[in-house]
């Protein structure tokens, strides 16, 4: 009942926001647009999700595929997409176990076949009213079309500041500058998404940073993300933490240069200690610091397993990679 009587509002809230941008909806080309809608437990909002769908693409004068991508969910959301497959546009891809959302997203993106290629989340975070002025700007000659988080209403107060923090920090130590608050809901080309299909394969994936990251020409647009229309978010804080740490090995060596840092510091301190010691020594003196020993020695082994750990991080890494198991795997 609560998912029914959110969409049923939101629906009216977006059909007014449409009127708004009835002259983007009037684009005219025989273009392929796909929508890779990713799907995890999502029964009690994908038939509401589908219809506030496939009312706002009815406007649109593209030619259209939808590809919803089953990741492995365990409640009744198989058996809604079988039903909406049996639309002509609908295509739907169940995975033989739960992959993630990351390869939910790398699985729409290498079974479309679009000029343009969408991808969004069921849970009704991702407003599909932002499509027509999306699509407005891939006509205007946008390779990319990122969206941006402006606020959002559900999660907690640590990580949406865990999230800004993130950001901050990834900016400051990768080469490659990364929209705060992007999202994984997203506009690309063919033309990026046949690189995506080739080349960024890696097992520990960071997709909105990818995008970001192949260059061509992009641009942002704003939303505004409501509260999901049933369920709860399927990233928790560790989840979130894992993808981190995923987005700063693939975009950032710097955590591996700590040691040499770290190391040419605690050398200068070495040499410091080393010249007192033998001045004491000269003019006969027994050295204190004892206590001040024990710290140096304590913090040195700290900082030591730190850099082991950093250093484990990427080993593991590179360690998936080497494997080349399968991102996901198609059940049908």
């Amino acid at each position: 009942m609560y998912a029914s009587i959110f969409f049923r509002e939101g629906h009216n809230l977006y059909l007014y926001e449409s009127q708004k941008k009835e002259a983007l909806t009037n684009l005219s080309n025989d273009k392929l647009l796909s929508i890779v809608v990713s799907v995890y437990n999502e029964e009690s909002i994908l038939n509401d999700f589908w219809a506030l769908l496939e009312a706002e693409t009815k406007k649109l004068k593209y030619r259209l595929e939808v590809i919803f991508v089953n990741d492995g969910s365990a409640d009744r959301s198989k058996e809604i997409l079988e039903v909406l497959a049996k639309n002509s546009i609908v295509k739907v891809l169940h995975f033989s176990r739960n992959f993630g959302h990351e390869a939910a997203m790398l699985a729409g993106v290498d079974h479309s076949r679009g000029d343009w290629v969408i991808c969004l989340d069921a849970d009704g975070q991702h407003p599909p009213t932002q499509i027509p002025e999306m699509l407005q700007k891939g006509e205007e000659g946008f390779e990319i079309v990122n969206m941006v988080r402006l606020s959002r209403a559900d999660g907690s107060w640590l990580k949406k500041k865990l999230s800004k923090w993130f950001y901050k920090f990834l900016n400051r130590i990768s080469p490659v500058r990364f929209h705060e608050n992007a999202s994984d809901f997203f506009m690309i080309s063919s033309k990026v998404s046949e690189i995506l299909r080739s080349d960024y394969r890696e097992r520990a994936r960071f997709i909105r940073g990818f995008i970001q990251s192949v260059g061509f020409e992009s641009t942002t647009l704003t939303f505004d993300s409501g509260m999901r229309g049933a369920g709860e978010s399927k990233y928790s804080l560790y989840k979130l933490v894992v993808l981190s740490m995923g987005a700063i090995v693939s975009f950032s060596k710097l955590p591996l240069h700590l040691g040499l840092f770290i190391g040419f510091l605690f050398g200068l301190l070495a040499v410091g200690l080393g010249v007192y010691s033998i001045l004491m020594f000269i003019i006969d003196e027994v050295p204190s610091g004892y206590t001040t020993l024990v710290v140096f020695i304590a913090l040195s082994f700290a900082l030591v397993f730190f850099l082991i750990g950093i250093i484990g991080v990427y080993i593991g890494f590179m360690f998936e990679e080497t494997k080349k198991r399968p991102i996901y795997i198609l059940d049908k």
